[in-house]
Parts: structure tokens; sequence; C-alpha cells
């Protein structure tokens, strides 16, 4: 009898092993945050431990179902802590691998831009856009995560396509165009030429700061590329910036004392920095240590 729960519990956990990194990708990309999605992942592991992996045809598809619905009930928790949030609420950014920037599409569904993009939707669109615009799921698949039936989840499909379309930036930057934008913008703050800084910006960029209350930061958007280059020029001298991959993009880290202190990505739309992202809040830093390994 051990034995045999000894070998279910074997395959329990190859089966969760061999999909962790497509799990938390679907998490994190609902969620927003690196934190939850690895709660929603203890979660997740806790039912399937309890599943009899004798009734289940598909374990990915199972796996993935678990995830999802753990993820929406985070989702509707986070949605009520989001209100209190002190300041600009951003993603919590993500140290990643080279070969998310090469999956384009997967680099793309999980920017800063996108994330925030994605905000936008309800809970339930969210989730049956992630997964069938991300991770290709079929209708049928999606129906059972989300608990609506198949023509529900098409019109919601839908829905939250056309919504994420009139939203999301107008064309993909190109990693070499993000590089560029980055180095000239790095270079500027770096130097304090503030024309430099202009030359780079659109007129009507946005700059989100998150501090969550805990380090200083704007508490509400900083609009136009005046006040934004501004804020940025007093940035100058003040700490080291180096380039890293951050949510499959090009971004910079800003370093005071040998420490992350702010991890700033950019959104780009026809070569101008349309929005600029700067997390400071020591809560969403964790994960800029290490490359987190995400997968679709």
């Amino acid at each position: 009898m051990d034995s045999a729960l000894d070998s279910a519990m074997d395959s329990a956990t190859e089966a969760f092993v061999a999909h962790r990194h497509l799990l938390f990708t679907v998490a994190y990309e609902m969620l927003g945050s690196a934190a939850d999605a690895e709660d929603v992942l203890q979660e997740t592991w806790l039912r399937w431990a309890g599943v009899d992996l004798d009734s289940v045809r598909d374990q990915r598809a199972y796996l993935v179902r678990i995830t999802t619905r753990q993820a929406l009930v985070r989702l509707r928790t986070l949605g009520r802590r989001k209100e209190s949030y002190v300041g600009p609420w951003l993603p919590e950014p993500l140290l990643t691998a080279p070969d998310v920037a090469e999956d384009v599409e997967l680099a793309e569904s999980v920017s800063m831009a996108m994330l925030l993009v994605l905000e936008t939707l309800t809970p339930t669109e969210r989730a049956v856009f992630v997964l069938r615009e991300v991770f290709d799921l079929d209708y049928d698949e999606i129906a059972g995560a989300v608990d609506k039936s198949p023509a529900a989840v098409r019109q919601i499909a839908h829905r939250a396509r056309a919504h994420v379309a009139a939203r999301r930036p107008r064309g993909v930057a190109s990693p070499a165009e993000a590089r560029g934008a980055l180095e000239a913008f790095q270079r500027a703050v770096e130097t304090g030429d503030l024309q430099r800084l202009l030359d780079i910006l659109a007129p009507d960029v946005v700059l989100l700061a998150d501090g969550g209350g805990v380090k200083p930061a704007a508490l509400s958007p900083v609009v136009g590329a005046g006040r934004v280059a501004d804020v940025l020029g007093r940035i100058a001298g003040t700490a080291s910036l180096r380039p890293a991959q951050v949510n499959g993009y090009p971004a910079l880290i800003l370093q005071l004392n040998d420490k992350v202190d702010t991890v700033m990505a950019v959104r780009i739309d026809d070569g101008l920095i349309t929005g600029l992202y700067a997390v400071r809040n020591p809560e969403k830093l964790a994960h800029m240590e290490r490359e987190t390994a995400l997968h679709r």
C-alpha cells in the first residue's frame, strides 16, 4: 500500500515539476506579482497532490486549470488590496533569461506595458485572454478553468481581445529599439543632459513610480516630457545605472550602495518612450537577484 502511495506521489511530483515554469508563468501573467504567483503554485501543488492521477487524461491541462482557479481567487483579493495601495501600483519586475526575449510573443505578454494593460480587464477576462492568446488553450479547456460554457468563453475572449488591442503598444518595439532608447536614456540621465532626454521622450510620456508607501515616489502619474525629464534629471549623479533584461525587455537597474534601488522599464511607441515604469517598493524587488524562468 505504502509503495503504491509513494509511486503515485512520485508521479504527481514529476508532473508538477515538469510543468512548474509554465504554471508560474500563467499565474504571474494573471497576477502581475511573483510573490502571489508562488503562493498560487503552493495551493496548486496541495490540490494536485490529492488528485487521483488515473482519472486525469491531460496532466498539463489539469494543472493549468487548478492554477487558473487559484489565481482567480487570488486576483480578486489583490483587487481589494490595490484599492488601498499608496500611489501607483506596478507589476513586480522579474529578471528574465535571454530565451524569454527570443520568444517575441512571450516577451510581449510579460512586458510591464502589457501587464498594465491586462490590469484593465476583469479577472475572468484576464484569465481567458492569457489562456487563449498567450498559451493557445482551446475554448473547452478554458471553459473548465473559469467555470463558463465554451460559448461564453468565446464571447469573453472576443471582448478581452478588443479591449487589449485598443490599449496595447502601437508597434511592439524590437529588443534593438528598446536597447537603443534605453542607452540614450541612460546617457542622458547619467550626464544630466536634459535636451538628450527630451529627444527620446514622447511629448505625452507618462512616468509611473511605485514606492508602495515605503520609498519616496510620486503619488500620481507624472505626465509630459518636460515634467518627466525634470524628475529624471534629479537622478543624475546619485545612482549607478546598469542595463538588464526585465520581463523580456531591456530595462535599467538603479543601484545605491551596491543594492537594487529602482527598476526602470519603458514602453516605446514609434521609436519614442511613451511610458516609464519605476518600481521602488523593496517588497517587489526580491526577484531581481536571480533570473526567473518563464515558459509558454
